[in-house]
């Protein structure tokens, strides 16, 4: 943790971390309730947030949201959010976490939802499409990174619980889950969206959000994640779908890879310098200027050659970095699976700069990213969690 510093706000200085002033201001941005009332400001809220007043008049299936629209349906899971025990028995980090989520949770809704023919309403995507979302809102309110990954795991896998028992992979589901959500969290999220809502179903719904509690709980990752035999049974198991997760891998990786992930302009290349620069780095900013290519041209012959050199240095069991953005989860497996093939142990390094910082030392760089691909960058930005290599590292560059 940060040590004390002080901020000015206004002339009255405020004591405290980093971390405690920062998470201060997000929860006072996203009206976290407190006791002794536990009240939900939600007018104030909606005129303060344009994500939310998008929800207004955003339909949702008449059958299971019988309430109204999206936006009502959200005021109604704050308000059942802030009257759980479970919300307000916990810690200021397990609130800011719960009630970020319930706000959130369906803020991808205005852009995902769709009205077929026969009047039903449909949101495909709505869940992962929200953690996206979330992710870029929460890090403009300058929510650490462990705080907002927390947040956009509830919102990810909000609807599971209503459908997990059904699936031929639930154990697996669960195991995955709880690598990077709270699972007892998840639970409450669950709950409150249904007590948010007209359904027929309700209550046996709850019943399958609560019996997701007590199989994770019979699986010990109630409360923290799956605690698999070492790291590379960790990366085995969520590689390979016929693998037993207590299965206790020998791990036989031979040589370490470094690959980075991070927004341009977040410092990447300032960390590879300082931890990473005794190897040969693969850095796909100096294959653009070698080939020519710009940031905004297709990027298909910089990847060719970058993997290319890669398989190179793999064959002679050589360390070495991949210095690259790679941002979204499926692009990572790509990179990563191609180390895991010739026997790597693979560091995953997500380097973050704040979102007053970003846009300046991007444009700051030799080759700085144009702002609508920026834009379009954070619309995809997922860092890597534990599920994908053996080391995840999230590195705060403020």
């Amino acid at each position: 943790m940060s040590p004390p510093q002080t901020m000015d706000r206004g002339t009255q200085p405020v004591e405290g971390t980093v971390e405690e002033v920062v998470e201060g201001t997000a929860e006072a941005a996203l009206g976290l309730p407190r006791d002794p009332t536990w009240a939900v400001e939600w007018d104030a809220l909606v005129a303060r947030h344009p994500w939310l007043e998008a929800m207004r008049g955003c339909p949702q299936d008449p059958v299971f949201h019988a309430e109204g629209d999206v936006l009502v349906h959200t005021g109604m899971v704050c308000e059942a959010m802030a009257s759980l025990s479970g919300f307000r028995r916990g810690d200021p980090r397990r609130r800011l976490r719960l009630w970020a989520a319930a706000l959130l949770h369906d803020v991808a809704k205005p852009r995902c939802t769709v009205v077929e023919d026969d009047g039903r309403v449909r949101s495909p995507g709505h869940s992962p499409g929200g953690a996206l979302d979330a992710r870029v809102i929460l890090w403009r309110l300058g929510v650490p990174p462990p705080v907002r990954e927390a947040i956009c795991g509830l919102i990810r896998f909000h609807q599971v619980p209503y459908h997990w028992a059904s699936r031929s992979d639930s154990q697996r589901l669960v195991i995955r889950m709880s690598q990077t959500t709270v699972l007892r969290e998840l639970v409450w999220l669950a709950e409150a969206d249904l007590r948010g809502r007209v359904c027929p179903d309700r209550d046996e719904r709850i019943e399958d959000a609560r019996l997701l509690a007590e199989y994770a709980a019979e699986l010990h990752c109630l409360d923290a994640p799956w605690a698999f035999a070492n790291d590379h049974a960790r990366v085995e198991y969520f590689r390979r779908p016929d693998r037993d997760p207590t299965w206790a891998a020998h791990d036989d990786t031979r040589f370490g890879v470094t690959v980075m992930s991070g927004l341009p302009g977040s410092g990447k290349s300032t960390w590879v310098a300082e931890h990473a620069s005794d190897g040969p780095v693969i850095e796909l900013d100096a294959i653009r200027r070698e080939l020519g290519v710009s940031p905004r041209d297709d990027q298909g012959q910089v990847i060719d050659l970058a993997r290319s050199r890669a398989r190179e240095l793999l064959r002679r069991a050589q360390p070495f970095c991949w210095d690259a953005t790679n941002l979204g989860r499926t692009l990572r497996k790509s990179v990563v699976g191609l180390c895991l093939d010739y026997g790597a142990r693979v560091r995953l390094v997500h380097v973050e700069a704040p979102a007053s910082e970003l846009g300046a030392r991007n444009r700051n760089r030799a080759d700085p990213v144009p702002e609508g691909v920026l834009g379009r960058m954070l619309r995809r930005w997922e860092p890597p969690d534990p599920t994908e290599a053996h080391e995840v590292l999230l590195v705060p560059n403020p």
